[in-house]
């Protein structure tokens, strides 16, 4: 009776521990992803995702677009323009709603 409650017990403590060292070990991997180096290939990646924001900056707009791009930006601003009507089509729109009006009424 005795052996059986304490093989039911070391089950139980085993189960326990081995679900808290699998999140722990869980964790780690976490962490020490975070801290180590990166790959190459994603280095060089983030480092060339990096370098087109700062010369996008620079340039206001896509970089390395030559005059063909303006001339087929313009082109297509031009004709939703006929399409959708006038304003800003290069902003997004603003959105104005207003409270509907409730009127009280007597039971």
């Amino acid at each position: 009776m005795i052996l059986r409650q304490i093989l039911r017990f070391s089950s139980l403590l085993r189960s326990a521990v081995s679900v808290h060292v699998r999140r722990n070990i869980g964790l780690s991997a976490i962490v020490f992803n975070k801290t180590k180096e990166l790959d190459p290939v994603q280095k060089l990646f983030l480092d060339k995702i990096r370098e087109y924001n700062t010369k996008s900056k620079q340039a206001g707009g896509p970089v390395d677009a030559g005059p063909e791009f303006q001339k087929d930006l313009n082109e297509s601003l031009a004709r939703l323009q006929r399409a959708y009507g006038e304003g800003d089509l290069t902003k997004f729109p603003e959105f104005k709603f207003e409270e509907p009006k409730f009127e009280e009424t007597a039971k």
